[in-house]
C-alpha cells in the first residue's frame, strides 16, 4: 500500500523501520515541527524527520494538521493509509477522511486500558503485570476507535517506562506492519472496544515525579519506575533538588522514617511509610548521575537528615 507516516519521537523510530523493510510504499511523513534544543536552543529535527531526511523521504511539518498547504498535500500524496505511532497531535476529521482505509494508531497499552498520552508510564505506576500495543482505527475520540490487533507484553519488577516502551516499539512495530499487511490484503477486523476497563492515562508532570516518602515501598519504587526516564523522578535535599534513578525495596532494612536517610556499607537507604528502599544512582544539582553511596560521601549525609 501506498502510506504516509506520522510521528514524532525515537518511540516511533522501530515502527518506519519496519515499514521501509516490509515491502509497503512510504511517499512521506508528518511530524511535528522542529523544536529548540539543547543550550544553544537551535532548532532541532524530531528523531522521525531525522530518519525521513537520511532516507530520503518527503518531510511534512504542520504547526496543525488542519493546515490548508497539508491538507492539499496530503490529498496529492493520496496515501491508502495513514500509520500513527506518538504523533502528538489531534488529527482533524478532514484529515482523517483523506486516505482510503483512513488512519491507524499504533498505542502503547491494552485498550480500553490506559487511553492517552502516558500509557506506559501508568501501567508501570500503578502495578499493573501485564500490557501491550494496540492498533486501532484513529477517530475523533480519545483512543476510541476500533482495533486491528494486539500484542502483550508482561511488566517485570524492576521494569522502568523507559525499558517497557523500548519493548513495546518493538513488538509492535511487528503488529502494525501485520495489520497494515491485513488492510491491503483486504482480510484485516476491526472490532469495537469494550464499554467496560476504561481508563485513562494523562502525561504525567514533573510534580507528578516528586517521589512521596510517605508512600509504601512499593509504590516509591513504582513511581520511580513509572517516571524513568520522563519525566524524571526526584527529591529534594537541603532544599536542593535531587534527581534519583529506580531503587530497591529492602524488606529487612532499619525502621526509618519517611525520607529518612541511612548510610550503610550495604548502601544508602531511605524510609517510607513500611520498609526502606535502597537508592541506585543520584544526581544532584549541575552534577552527573552517581551511585548513591559516591554522593553520600560527597555530600556527608550526616544521621537524620531527610529527603523532603
Amino acid at each position: 500500500m501506498r502510506l504516509v507516516f506520522a510521528g514524532t519521537p525515537a518511540v516511533a523510530v522501530p515502527a518506519l523501520d519496519a515499514i521501509a523493510a516490509s515491502g509497503h510504499e512510504l511517499l512521506a511523513v508528518v511530524t511535528r515541527p522542529d523544536a529548540p534544543a539543547g543550550r544553544g536552543r537551535g532548532l532541532v529535527r524530531s528523531p522521525v524527520g531525522a530518519w525521513a531526511d537520511a532516507h530520503g523521504v518527503e518531510v511534512l511539518t504542520p504547526a496543525r494538521p488542519r493546515e490548508p498547504e497539508f491538507l492539499d498535500r496530503l490529498r496529492e500524496l493520496a496515501p491508502d493509509c495513514v500509520p500513527v505511532v506518538a504523533y502528538g497531535a489531534l488529527v482533524p476529521p478532514v484529515a482523517l477522511e483523506i486516505p482510503a482505509h483512513g488512519w491507524i494508531n499504533l498505542h502503547f497499552s491494552l485498550l480500553p486500558a490506559w487511553r492517552g498520552a502516558a500509557p506506559v508510564q501508568h501501567a508501570v505506576l500503578h502495578g499493573d503485570e501485564l500490557t501491550g500495543a494496540s492498533v486501532f482505527e484513529l477517530e475523533e475520540g480519545l483512543d476510541t476507535g476500533p482495533v486491528y490487533g494486539t500484542v502483550t507484553d508482561e511488566i517485570r519488577p524492576a521494569d522502568t517506562s523507559g525499558d517497557l516502551l523500548e519493548r513495546l516499539a518493538h513488538s509492535g512495530a511487528g503488529l502494525l506492519v501485520a495489520v497494515l499487511d491485513a488492510i491491503g490484503a483486504g482480510t484485516a477486523r476491526a472490532v469495537p472496544q469494550p464499554a467496560d476497563g476504561v481508563s485513562l492515562a494523562p502525561k504525567l508532570t514533573v510534580e507528578d515525579a516528586r517521589v512521596r516518602w510517605g508512600d509504601p515501598a512499593f509504590s516509591v519504587d513504582r513511581r520511580i519506575r513509572a517516571c524513568t526516564p520522563a519525566p524524571g523522578p526526584w527529591t529534594t535535599f537541603r532544599d536542593d533538588r535531587v534527581k534519583l534513578g529506580p531503587v530497591t525495596p529492602v524488606a529487612d532494612g532499619p525502621e526509618l522514617k519517611p525520607g529518612e536517610l541511612h548510610v550503610a556499607k550495604s548502601g544508602v537507604l531511605v524510609g517510607t511509610a513500611t520498609t526502606p528502599v535502597r537508592l541506585g544512582e543520584v544526581r544532584a544539582a549541575g552534577k552527573k548521575a552517581m551511585p548513591a553511596g559516591d554522593w553520600a560521601r560527597g555530600a556527608r549525609v550526616t544521621a537524620g537528615e531527610v529527603f523532603a
